[in-house]
């Protein structure tokens, strides 16, 4: 296993850090969430404040905290006193970036194998440090929200998501409805494949299992249950809407809008649909109507000085048209006396001419020079246009909100920004930017057929008025708030259940304390009000984990493989088989809870309450493959899988899991050997 999880294959010694010891230094709001975190996975923990506190964001923390230490965390005899030496990681939370380093030095010179969990915003000297004193990790509160934020926006049937090896792996809630491919016709086992497994599911109105594999493998599903599962995906292309291609008009789009309304028959019918869909383009609009009323007049006037005119061709006629449409009238008829005989109806026509003309064509090149200014000279970098549909409203672009929006960007969610104050031109060029008054930009970013409304400037009172305004223009889309004090957003989430509101502090706690069970914590995510963190293994000799089948590792201690590699010398395998066994060096990534790492470190196995009672053999072949399959799923030898196929019926005396067992039947079934499951207090 990683460095982190060491401790429990080494010789018993008095100086050596229990597991589950933590320090945390500076009990603010980040401080006292942590506290909470960790507690919850089950560690215990001290606290180093400089002064008493007075006033307990989680008034619970006290009774919390093994003990509570007044004095500077900087100094090696409060250390001391704190039992640094028996502690696995040290928490520095305090506000003062320059307290946590020094203290970061103190620590690392009392335990040299303390693991150093620090909140700081300094990226170069955290970098330097980390180098150079070795289990060290430095975060940023704001910065580690972003991801949070993010996650929020997607809605709420994706619980989170993590990367492996370049692959994104989603966690994601499935309802099922009347209609699905999986209703009424998939096993629940059916849905686990190569790229997919179940974490939970449940039937409509029952409650949430508590652990994994709390589900029947052979539950057929109905409408109205949920499952959860993870999935891993190569692409990032599982929330690109189908509204990106969807923009402001453009002209393509345009163009097939009006070939699509005019084919067909009722011709009247579909101009009048023309008209209709005209309205979202008020801009063309315009201009189309103004154009088509200048074509008009220069055919009219072409005809009539032809007719009056005979000796004038077509092209002098339209030439002579042209000229007077674009203010020439005094070029016909400026002098004193007409150079040419006219009809006094022909010459008020030309006058009328002259002033369509500048009219008409007057508002033509207004709305020219409109576009080019309000393109404001952005030539090279051009915002794309803002989306029609299932898009994110981002509100508030500090360095939260442009974490946010980049990671939206790499899932390729369309967005549209909204800033209360202008930005550099560099600042995120690819996603639609409006800048000003926020009334004034909700009616600029198709709130209504949004996905979801994500606000995160860094006052949390104006956060929630423009919560309130957008929940308002838009009941059916998404709304999340950030907040900053935990009282705040809880009295926020009680009153306005539709907002799902997002404390920093709370968020960032839970990505500390994961930090402090060290490096092989790769990520967390919620569910079912669970903490579910992506760990990280390291096979070596005498690890509890050492040549078990993934099917023991999995239902013993009620954690989801997802990740093997061989030796790390071959391409891991997402998903891997049951059937796998593990041997020193190979690496291994699961999702489990604090409570099922804990028995991974103690190494306890929950017990195995199945066998497989193997009635008959249908064909001479069936007996060989029998014993091929019972080998590779229950991992008995192979001769004495052979021994019990020539002497049916037989009881397995290799005792499984359920889903193992279960699936060992199902194997023996497609090779034609008759079995079935048997609980061990049934043994006959």
């Amino acid at each position: 296993m990683l460095p982190s999880m060491e401790s429990q294959h080494q010789p018993d010694s008095s100086d050596r850090a229990p597991p589950n010891q933590f320090l945390v230094c500076g009990l603010g709001s980040l401080g006292q969430h942590c506290v909470a975190v960790l507690k919850q996975y089950g560690g215990t923990v001290r606290a180093i404040e400089v002064v008493q506190p007075k006033d307990w964001e989680l008034p619970n923390v006290p009774d919390l905290l093994e003990e509570l230490l007044i004095g500077d965390c900087r100094q090696p005899i409060v250390l001391v006193q704190a039992k640094i030496q028996q502690c696995r990681s040290i928490l520095l939370v305090t506000s003062d970036e320059r307290v946590n380093t020094e203290a970061a030095l103190a620590a690392r010179l009392l335990n040299p194998q303390i693991r150093l969990v620090v909140r700081s915003d300094k990226q170069n000297l955290n970098q330097l440090l980390s180098q150079n004193l070795g289990n060290f990790v430095a975060f940023e509160p704001n910065q580690l929200t972003a991801t949070a934020f993010a996650l929020a926006a997607f809605g709420s049937d994706t619980l989170g998501y993590f990367n492996l090896e370049g692959n994104w792996f989603w966690v994601v809630k499935y309802q099922v409805q009347p209609g699905d491919r999986w209703c009424d016709r998939f096993w629940l086992k059916e849905l686990n494949s190569s790229t997919r497994r179940v974490l939970s599911h449940n039937r409509a109105g029952s409650q949430s299992p508590k652990q994994f594999y709390q589900w029947n493998a052979e539950a057929i599903l109905h409408s109205g249950d949920t499952v959860v599962c993870v999935e891993v995906r190569d692409k990032l292309t599982h929330f690109a809407a189908k509204s990106a291609t969807k923009s402001q008009y453009n002209l393509h789009q345009l163009w097939q809008d009006i070939t699509r309304n005019l084919a067909g028959k009722n011709f009247s019918q579909k101009i009048a649909q023309l008209w209709q869909l005209s309205r979202q383009y008020q801009t063309l609009r315009v201009a189309g109507l103004c154009g088509i009323t200048v074509l008009i007049l220069l055919f009219c006037g072409m005809v009539l000085f032809h007719w009056n005119y005979p000796e004038l061709s077509l092209r002098d006629a339209l030439n002579a048209t042209t000229v007077l449409l674009l203010g020439g009238f005094d070029n016909f008829f400026g002098h004193l006396k007409l150079p040419f005989p006219i009809s006094w109806w022909l010459h008020l026509f030309s006058l009328g001419l002259t002033i369509a003309g500048t009219v008409f064509v007057g508002i033509l090149y207004a709305l020219l020079t409109e576009a080019l200014l309000s393109s404001r000279f952005q030539f090279f970098i051009r915002r794309p246009p803002v989306p029609q549909q299932d898009h994110v409203v981002l509100v508030g672009l500090d360095r939260v909100g442009q974490q946010v929006a980049a990671l939206l960007q790499q899932f390729q969610q369309p967005l549209v920004a909204i800033s209360l104050k202008a930005l550099e031109t560099d600042v995120l060029p690819q996603i639609p930017l409006i800048v000003g008054n926020i009334a004034n930009a909700f009616a600029k970013v198709n709130l209504a057929k949004a996905k979801s409304i994500v606000v995160v400037t860094d006052n949390d009172m104006e956060n929630l008025e423009i919560g309130l305004m957008a929940h308002a223009a838009s009941p059916t889309s998404g709304i999340v708030i950030r907040t900053e004090d935990r009282h705040f957003s809880d009295n926020v989430s009680r009153l306005f259940p539709y907002a799902k509101v997002l404390c920093v502090a709370a968020l960032s706690a839970e990505a500390f304390s994961a930090a402090a069970y060290g490096e092989n914590v790769l990520g967390l995510f919620h569910l079912d009000e669970r903490t579910i963190l992506v760990t990280e293994y390291s096979i070596e000799a005498g690890d509890t984990l050492n040549e078990l089948l993934l099917a023991e590792v999995a239902y013993g201690y009620h954690v989801v493989p997802i990740l093997h590699q061989k030796y790390t010398r071959e391409s891991p395998r997402f998903m891997p088989s049951d059937d796998t066994r593990l041997h020193v060096g190979d690496r291994l990534v699961v999702l489990a809870t604090t409570y099922s790492l804990q028995r991974v470190e103690r190494g306890e196995l929950a017990a195995k309450n199945w066998q497989v009672r193997i009635e008959k053999a249908l064909t001479p072949d069936a007996i060989f493959n029998g014993a091929n399959e019972i080998t590779l799923i229950s991992g008995c030898s192979l001769s004495l899988a052979r021994e019990l196929m020539k002497h049916l019926p037989q009881t397995l005396p290799t005792r499984l899991y359920q889903h193992q067992a279960q699936r060992l039947v199902a194997e023996l079934s497609k090779a034609r050997v008759i079995a079935r499951l048997l609980p061990v207090d049934r043994e006959r």
